[in-house]
């Protein structure tokens, strides 16, 4: 079946208390359709960051219910396509992101998008390249706010999460409570100025039930890499999670020893920063696809 839901459709947080929108079936498709980061209240240069409601920042539509997922679980959610506004917003200020001990105030700008470009000024025109900000499900337990990763995704901006993509997110709850924001046109590893290029627009998923698959932190299957994805309020630990993750991929599916998995990783492997301007900071250590199949590791 194919569904589609409204961004009206929203929650600030993720959490098991929050009611369904959609209830779902293992290989459904839904269309959900998204506010930018800002809930869309940064039309023009006119409209301030200052004056914005931040309450209302990292909106994230649904949450929807998948009928057969248990504590246990892992969701997987194949990205099949993503449609963005024609323009948005980048922001940064005082404070916020690497390069806010040099700021005054806060700044925001509105750009243009057009022919598969971010248009960032007279001198430089980016290409597209849209991801999902903002994916996850429910924590087992509490109240975790859209702007923070973790275990259950959340605000991961990983820039792996794009079209074409297959994210694997452990479930803790019964019916996952699955949602999605925080749309970015581009973005680069780090997120170094607190914003990629915020866009509201529209994402096509669909939902697969794996019973027989254990993670305990996100992972991401692109066309050419796989990437065990962690956060921390450390670099180090997030790093060091997230290799650990991929190296119990490894033992579970392989004969091979902890020394030979560790040289293969060291020889093969790459440790990336996803983002480092959120309350935890998001990494993520990515393998080629072929050295994965060349071991049988599929799923």
């Amino acid at each position: 079946m194919h569904y589609k839901i409204s961004s009206e459709n929203h929650i600030f947080s993720f959490t098991k208390d929050n009611k369904p929108v959609l209830f779902v079936k293992d290989g459904d498709e839904v269309e959900i359709e998204t506010l930018d980061c800002f809930s869309n209240q940064i039309k023009s240069n006119n409209d301030r960051l200052e004056s914005m409601d931040w309450n209302k920042v990292n909106p994230a539509t649904g949450p929807i219910y998948v009928e057969g997922t248990k504590e246990g679980d892992v969701l997987e959610v194949t990205i099949k396509k993503i449609e963005i506004a024609n323009k948005g917003v980048v922001a940064t200020g005082k404070d916020l992101g690497v390069l806010g001990d040099l700021m005054e105030g806060l700044y925001s700008k509105v750009v243009d998008i057009k022919d598969g470009k971010v248009i960032f000024d007279e001198k430089v025109s980016l290409p597209i390249k849209p991801m999902i900000g903002v994916i996850g499900v429910s924590p087992k337990e509490g109240n975790i706010n859209c702007g923070t990763p973790g275990s259950h995704g959340g605000n991961m901006d990983t820039i792996l999460i794009g079209e074409g993509a297959k994210l694997y997110l452990p479930v803790f709850v019964e019916g996952a409570l699955f949602a999605l924001g925080d749309l970015h046109a581009a973005m680069g590893d780090g997120e170094v100025g607190v914003s990629g290029v915020e866009v509201a627009g529209s994402v096509t998923v669909e939902f697969r039930v794996l019973k027989n698959f254990k993670l305990s932190n996100p992972m991401v299957k692109t066309k050419d890499v796989t990437a065990t994805i962690a956060s921390d309020e450390s670099l180090d630990k997030a790093v060091k999670i997230s290799v650990h993750d991929m190296a119990k991929l490894f033992q579970s599916f392989t004969k091979l020893s902890i020394e030979e998995i560790a040289t293969l990783f060291s020889i093969a492997g790459n440790v990336q920063i996803s983002q480092v301007v959120d309350p935890l900071k998001t990494v993520r250590f990515s393998l080629p696809n072929w050295v994965l199949e060349s071991y049988g590791i599929v799923f």
